[in-house]
């Protein structure tokens, strides 16, 4: 790994785990990559590399020569979720060490989607969204965007897949796949039930709540999707959670019932400004606010989590659509 270093924050978990909160050019400022190694000393693994920027590989450089490991140390790459902030270093660190990268096959397509060679993600997302009423030079913006994160994710790896219901071997302790969808389907959790931990992704994290975005392509009710698997996770006695953004925390079941209140608030909230029809766009702008036109990356986010509770309620008959001049318009029932 080369390029000059810079101040990046570690931290030391359990039996000598480290946390790399490895930089991010967005406004969650850090994703979290876990470092866990093997209680024989023969290596380590990675758990979601981060995005792959300048910035990124510098701190990487650090954090291994602050912390004594060389990257041939590396042993095993496991990717939780898609997302470019997990997934984006993956090819890169494989290059490098010559390590498998393990993610599900659901997430593998889902990149595969998005950056091999004719992707038409970009304008079948700007398809939907103009049909909510964004208005074309927004779309355009967006698309633009999401030309940048292709070499933000290059090279792209080579892929095992694993699945939820199996298990991974890492660390000295075998850990439980679940799946977790809603956030990113495809998304695995992992869990070692003899301690009550849990590598979370970005399903549960603390103080910040999880973008749950309607995707073209994909199922239609990731509200209802993300709601009922947090149902599920509380079934699970987790003690310490390692999130993909912000602290390892504790109150796992606790943070799970915040989050669904959170989407309620937000339901009960949207359903009341729908007294009068608008479109997705309009009401997205209401929510988030108009200065999101300047930031195409926030606003991508903004209108497809609007969609996504937006879907939530129709598919439950609490609103219902109507076809305005130009777009669709919503109005509670």
């Amino acid at each position: 790994m080369e390029r000059e270093g810079q101040q990046v924050e570690t931290a030391q978990w359990n039996d000598g785990w480290i946390q790399v909160k490895v930089p991010l050019p967005f406004s969650l400022k850090w994703v979290n990559s876990y470092l866990i190694p093997e209680p024989d000393q023969s290596g380590y693994t990675v758990i979601d590399p981060g995005l792959r920027t300048d910035e990124a590989v510098a701190a990487w450089n650090e954090a291994m020569q602050r912390h004594d490991i060389d990257v041939a140390a590396i042993k095993r790459i496991i990717v939780t979720h898609q997302h470019p902030d997990h997934y984006g270093l993956a090819g890169y660190f494989q290059e490098l060490s010559g390590a498998p990268v393990y993610m599900s096959r659901r997430s593998h397509a889902y990149t595969v989607r998005l950056w091999a060679e004719g992707s038409r993600f970009a304008e079948e997302l700007g398809q939907l969204f103009s049909g909510h009423g964004m208005p074309d030079e927004l779309t355009s913006a967006i698309a633009a965007n999401l030309e940048l994160f292709e070499e933000r994710v290059s090279p792209q790896p080579s892929v095992t897949y694993m699945k939820a219901g199996e298990s991974i071997r890492f660390g000295g302790f075998e850990w439980q796949l679940i799946d977790a969808p809603g956030h990113a389907y495809g998304q695995l959790l992992l869990y070692e039930p003899n301690n009550g931990w849990m590598f979370c992704g970005d399903q549960v994290i603390p103080r910040i709540t999880p973008n749950i975005s309607v995707v073209p392509g994909e199922e239609t009710d990731p509200l209802n999707d993300f709601l009922t698997n947090l149902d599920e996770l509380l079934n699970y006695d987790v003690s310490f959670a390692f999130p993909g953004h912000r602290d390892p925390f504790t109150g796992f079941a606790a943070r799970i019932e915040e989050l669904k209140q959170h989407h309620i608030r937000r339901l009960e909230r949207m359903k009341r400004m729908l007294d009068e029809p608008m479109s997705a766009f309009e009401l997205s702008e209401r929510l988030f606010g108009i200065n999101l036109r300047s930031n195409p990356h926030n606003l991508r986010f903004a209108m497809a989590e609007t969609l996504a509770h937006l879907y939530y309620m129709e598919h439950r008959g609490l609103i219902r659509r109507l076809e305005g001049a130009s777009a669709y318009l919503f109005h509670a029932v």
